[in-house]
C-alpha cells in the first residue's frame, strides 16, 4: 500500500499489506500475459474521467509552465518547497517483492482494487510481470500498451494517513488543509483521506509537471517533519539513497528522469491547490475516487 524502489533488484516497500503476495500475483497473471488489459466485467470508477472512456492523451512537448510570481509567493507561502529530495519509480501493477506482505502495486494504502481501478498494469506485462516502460511526449506520456481510467501522473509521499494509527489521529492538526471546506470534519472518518487525490507541483532539471497522491511511501509512513515541515527537512527515510518519493512513469517521462527505474534523479516539490494546476497532460484525467 505504499511504495518504495531504487533499482531493479533492490525495491521499497509500501505500507500495511491487504491481501497474500501470492494473490497479488495472481492477479497479475489473471490480467493475462503480453497485454496490459483489465479483467472482465470490472469496477467503474467513479467519476475518474468526464465520460466513459478515457480521451485520446494529448501531444505536448515537456512542459516548462511557470504560475505567475505572484502566485508563485502566495503558494510558496502555503506551501513550502522541498528540495534537491530523491525521488523513485513505482507503477500500478508491480510486484517487487512478492514475500512481503507490502510487496505489491496491485493494491494501495488508499485503495485496495488499485489495478483494476486504475484499468491494469501501467505498463507492458512480460512473462506475467508488469514492468514498466520509458514514457514520451509524443502521446503525453500516457501508458503505450493501456488505456488508464484514473490519472497516470500519480506520485505517493511518507504519510498514511489512514492506516498509520499515528498519522490517522494528528492529520486534522497537521494537514494544512484539513479546515478546508471538503475536509472540514473529516478527521475521524475512516474511509476518506485528506492526502488522496492532492496535487503536487514537481521539478526537476527545468521541467515542471504536476500529479496526484495515489499512496504512501517510501519506507516511512507518518513523516510528519519532513511531508508537512516549512524548514526543508531531509526525509526520515535511509533506505534507497534516502527517496522522499516516488512517481509514476508518466512523471518520471515528464520531468525527464535519466533513469527509468533509479535511485539517483532528483526533484523539488510543494503541494498545490487544485484550482492552481495548469493545463496539461496530468488535468486529461483527474482522480477523483476515495478510500476503496
Amino acid at each position: 500500500m505504499q511504495s518504495r524502489h531504487a533499482t531493479d533488484d533492490t525495491r521499497h516497500g509500501h505500507g500495511t499489506g491487504r491481501a497474500a503476495a501470492g494473490l497479488m500475483l495472481s492477479v497479475i497473471l489473471t490480467l493475462g500475459t503480453g497485454a496490459c488489459s483489465p479483467p472482465p466485467e470490472p469496477p467503474t470508477p467513479e467519476a475518474s474521467t468526464p465520460e466513459a472512456s478515457t480521451p485520446e492523451a494529448p501531444t505536448v512537448e515537456p512542459p516548462t509552465v511557470r504560475p505567475s510570481p505572484r502566485a508563485e509567493l502566495a503558494d510558496s507561502a502555503t506551501y513550502p518547497w522541498h528540495t534537491n529530495i530523491v525521488a523513485t519509480t513505482f507503477w500500478v501493477g508491480e510486484i517487487f517483492d512478492p514475500q512481503a506482505p507490502d510487496g505489491s502495486q496491485t493494491y494501495s494504502t488508499y485503495d485496495s482494487a488499485w489495478l483494476q481501478s486504475y484499468g491494469g498494469c501501467d505498463g507492458v506485462v512480460a512473462d506475467g510481470t508488469c514492468r514498466t516502460e520509458a514514457r514520451t511526449a509524443s502521446n503525453g506520456y500516457f501508458p503505450t500498451r493501456m488505456t488508464p481510467r484514473e490519472n497516470p501522473f500519480y506520485l505517493d509521499l511518507p504519510y498514511d494517513d489512514i492506516h498509520n494509527g499515528a498519522a490517522f489521529e494528528e492529520r486534522a492538526r497537521v494537514i494544512p488543509w484539513a479546515g478546508g471546506a471538503a475536509y472540514a470534519g473529516k478527521g475521524t472518518d475512516t474511509a476518506f483521506s485528506y492526502m488522496k487525490n492532492r496535487w503536487v507541483r514537481i521539478r526537476s532539471g527545468g521541467r515542471e509537471c504536476y500529479g496526484q497522491i495515489q499512496d504512501a511511501g517510501p519506507g516511512q509512513y507518518q513523516d510528519t517533519a519532513y511531508v508537512f515541515g516549512a524548514d526543508d527537512a531531509r526525509p526520515a527515510n535511509r533506505r534507497f539513497n534516502g527517496a522522499g518519493m516516488d512517481v509514476s512513469p508518466a512523471l518520471n517521462g515528464c520531468l525527464g528522469f535519466k533513469q527509468l527505474n533509479g535511485q539517483e534523479d532528483r526533484v523539488d516539490w510543494q503541494f498545490v491547490d487544485a484550482g492552481a494546476v495548469p493545463p496539461g497532460p496530468w488535468t486529461s484525467i483527474v482522480t477523483t475516487r476515495q478510500v476503496q
